[in-house]
């Protein structure tokens, strides 16, 4: 079978990997709010401490995946036994729903499902290259928000019919066929020095291969920094807020709380699909930082809207907005790092690095929404979560600069004592 058709075979395979991975990296997801307010009788402030416990112990898992995916020749066994670990964690809340046996099966979940993102980026920039790598992750972001709109749908009419507890059932279901699709990925078609940033195979032949650059570039590339703290800030937003809703929604009605989450998962996974698209098709003409930009604007927006109504129309309706900014970051996120750990090696590492700053916003993001419900009002969390996004907007339009089509945008470190980038001086000198 000739590079090409293996290719080809391989596109369609990590198709199905991020459709039917869509609902096993993130475990339960926002469905454990539900489960544990409805089912457990919990108070937010308990949920939002469990799920902050669960998201610090996913922290620790993010550096160490990064460097395993990026030395590991098993990417796709590597995900496998993650997809497992995940699953089985999260079917045993139901035989042990008091509060550390729950705290740490999600910290478990967590810890597994931090090897997702940067392996599958990974997988894809081996067999597609710097020049395919847009379109790809455009493409795995198209599959991944259609298989969370899909099985968010079956989620929300199978728990009308038969309750909360359906979605863990689901989510066995979905981690079998994930495990079929990884492994039906070609092994022998991913090239894993280009997989980690450096040159590959084809680039190399006939010349001396670079070795990976040391673990300073992390703390030395100052685009990379001024990046991760605008992930920490986007998620610091975010991961609280769709909680919160379903929160809502399932405090107006318990038996629809399950459903209306769903819809409003759906309604958002709708959106996203074109927003990866978008991103997958335009991000290299138009600028990968200006899609973040706007992926950070959306976050206001959206907070300031929940508090006009209660209305379970109007909350579904908002959470539409939640498919602009997340659909926009997920695509967004690797080729962003991709072209700041261009020829260094340290793709996947720096991958879990950012990840780590994004874990510690949501990490705290549950917790801080959660007290601030319990000491004000759903509408003050919503405000405050939306006043954090408005903060990072401003850092990334001061200080981010625009990383598409950099020779080595890695170069522009922390002393000045390397050359720069001639779009990234302003940026320099403003920090």
């Amino acid at each position: 079978m000739s590079r090409q058709a293996d290719r080809k075979r391989a596109g369609r395979a990590l198709d199905a990997a991020n459709f039917f991975l869509a609902d096993v990296r993130d475990g339960l997801g926002p469905y454990l709010a539900i489960y544990l307010l409805t089912e457990q009788n919990w108070d937010e402030a308990r949920i939002g401490v469990v799920m902050s416990i669960a998201t610090i112990a996913g922290i620790f898992g993010q550096g160490p995946a990064g460097a395993l995916v990026d030395a590991t020749h098993a990417k796709r066994l590597l995900m496998a036994a993650a997809a497992i670990l995940v699953t089985t964690a999260s079917l045993l809340l139901p035989l042990a729903p008091s509060f550390w046996p729950v705290a740490i099966a999600q910290a478990v979940a967590h810890a597994a499902g931090v090897v997702f993102p940067p392996a599958l980026a990974a997988v894809s920039l081996g067999i597609f290259g710097h020049r395919g790598f847009s379109a790809r992750i455009g493409r795995n972001e198209t599959f991944n928000h259609a298989g969370n709109a899909t099985a968010a749908a079956i989620a929300g009419g199978a728990a009308y019919l038969f309750g909360p507890t359906v979605v863990f059932y689901l989510l066995a279901l979905m981690s079998a066929a994930s495990l079929v699709s990884i492994l039906a990925i070609p092994g022998q078609v991913i090239d894993h020095e280009l997989a980690r940033g450096l040159a590959g195979r084809e680039q190399a032949e006939g010349s001396r291969v670079k070795q990976p650059a040391g673990f300073a570039i992390l703390l030395t590339c100052r685009p990379l920094l001024v990046f991760a703290v605008c992930v920490t800030l986007f998620h610091l937003s975010n991961a609280a807020m769709l909680p919160l809703v379903g929160q809502k929604l399932a405090l107006q009605d318990k038996n629809l709380g399950t459903s209306l989450m769903s819809a409003c998962i759906v309604a958002a996974q709708i959106v996203m699909v074109p927003m990866a698209m978008l991103v997958g098709a335009r991000a290299d003409r138009w600028g990968h930082r200006r899609f973040f930009l706007a992926a950070l604007a959306i976050l206001p927006v959206r907070g300031a809207l929940y508090t006009f109504s209660d209305q379970p129309a109007w909350l579904v309706g908002v959470q539409l907005l939640d498919g602009i900014g997340a659909g926009i970051f997920g695509a967004i996120f690797p080729l962003i790092v991709a072209d700041l750990m261009r020829d260094t090696g340290r793709f996947n590492v720096a991958q879990g690095a950012v990840i780590t700053a994004q874990s510690i916003g949501a990490a705290l993001s549950t917790s801080l929404a959660g007290m601030v419900v319990v000491k004000a009002s759903y509408s003050a969390a919503f405000l405050t979560l939306g006043g954090v996004a408005a903060l990072g907007l401003l850092i990334c339009a001061v200080a981010l600069p625009e990383t598409r089509g950099s020779a080595d945008p890695a170069s522009a470190t922390l002393g000045g004592q390397t050359g720069r980038l001639p779009e990234m001086k302003n940026a320099d000198r403003a920090a």
